[in-house]
């Protein structure tokens, strides 16, 4: 009996974590079909309203980078606690913005707090689960992650309808205030204090020397890093590519989106079972493969116009489901092989992934011009270097980390 309820509180602890984790993609995915209801309210172009998603991934990263080695000198659930205070009262700014350059700025705030919730709440994935168990737990907090952008741009297309894009920030400060009341009364501290003695802060920073000099580290960042980049092209391109040049109402722009999401649950689910049997590097080597080639094929039909709307669908599936996939055992991987410094480890690599996606999302913008060609190159270039991260991998993995190195 004790072990039973132990599994029904662990499978409540990984929806919790799951649903903090996805403040983040919610805040993005929500708002997408808003995007071109967006520049035209603010009078804007649709370049400077891409922007808004732009800050909002830079003040993501930022906060991983913070978060991560705070959390391993001083615990994970008072930052995790104080990040989606902060979020909620930006969302309730972003809703209350007055103009493009205000709502630029309150996202980056919004943003700084939602970082606490993904990067703490793998960390306390990891730090109550045996190494064996991580990357399947982590897979599993990713597929209930998937559920809320699985439905989120279904939900923002339909605010969009009834209240405009403001609608959409209420709508996050509501949830926002749900997490902080949750994680007040469920999220346990999961970083023992006789392991914060040994993390100390200033050490805790350092490790990032020690993480950056590492050919490992910036292996597992180019290949999850680049395929979330691709990713982020493709969220940040097709509202428009959709809506304006295929004319796809926005109402019914969650559908198309949908598609992906579960593309990136059913890919989870396969590492939940494979992980074991397989282990994390030949999961990578098989969905690096499989990123590469979905990503040229994009390219080929972005730029040609084979095929039309449901090309680019057919393609952008298989590139965006791997995303998860990669993320986990990249992820994973990295945390384990620096145990002392997994918050910072953590932060590293989430930051890096975000730091490419908003580059990805500049990149598009740069290319934009009313057609599909800009999104292809940039899925195309991200690609062709998340098979090269994974090479580098695979190159130096066998390396093993030096004792100045292990924290």
């Amino acid at each position: 009996m004790p072990e039973i309820i132990k599994r029904r509180a662990d499978r409540r602890l990984i929806l919790l974590l799951g649903a903090l984790a996805a403040c983040g993609p919610l805040s993005i995915d929500m708002y997408l079909p808003s995007l071109p209801a967006l520049a035209v309210s603010f009078g804007t172009t649709a370049a400077a309203a891409q922007i808004t998603l732009t800050s909002f991934m830079l003040g993501f990263s930022l906060g991983m980078l913070v978060y991560g080695p705070l959390s391993d000198a001083y615990g994970r659930r008072p930052l995790l606690l104080g990040g989606i205070v902060l979020y909620t009262l930006a969302s309730v700014g972003c809703a209350l913005s007055f103009s493009i350059h205000s709502l630029v700025i309150l996202r980056f705030l919004q943003a700084l707090g939602a970082g606490s919730a993904s990067v703490l709440a793998r960390a306390i994935a990891r730090d109550a689960h045996a190494p064996s168990d991580a990357a399947r737990v982590l897979s599993m907090l990713a597929i209930v992650t998937s559920i809320g952008p699985l439905l989120a741009p279904l939900i923002g297309g339909q605010l969009l309808l009834l209240g405009g894009w403001r609608a959409v920030f209420v709508t996050l400060t509501l949830f926002g205030t749900v997490c902080a009341v949750t994680t007040y009364l469920r999220v346990p501290e999961t970083w023992p204090r006789e392991k914060r003695a040994t993390s100390a802060l200033g050490r805790s920073f350092a490790a990032y020397g020690r993480l950056l000099t590492d050919p490992v580290t910036w292996g597992h960042t180019l290949c999850g890093g680049m395929a979330f980049a691709s990713m982020f092209a493709y969220i940040t391109a097709t509202p428009f590519v959709y809506i304006d040049y295929f004319h796809v109402k926005p109402q019914h722009y969650g559908f198309f989106f949908g598609l992906n999401i579960i593309g990136i649950i059913g890919w989870n689910v396969a590492n939940t079972r494979l992980v074991g049997p397989l282990g994390s590097l030949k999961l990578i080597s098989i969905a690096s493969f499989v990123s590469v080639i979905a990503a040229l094929a994009t390219a080929f039909v972005c730029i040609t116009g084979f095929g039309g709307l449901w090309s680019i669908v057919v393609c952008l599936f298989f590139v965006v489901g791997v995303v998860g996939l990669l993320s986990a055992n990249c992820t994973t991987d990295l945390m384990h092989r620096y145990p002392h410094n997994a918050g910072a480890a953590a932060a590293v690599f989430g930051a890096v992934q975000l730091a490419l996606g908003a580059l990805a999302s500049v990149a598009v913008g740069m290319f934009h011009d009313g057609t599909p060609q800009g999104m292809g190159i940039v899925i195309g270039v991200t690609g062709v270097l998340t098979f090269v991260g994974r090479t580098l991998v695979l190159r130096w993995h066998g390396t093993p980390v030096r004792a100045s190195r292990a924290g």
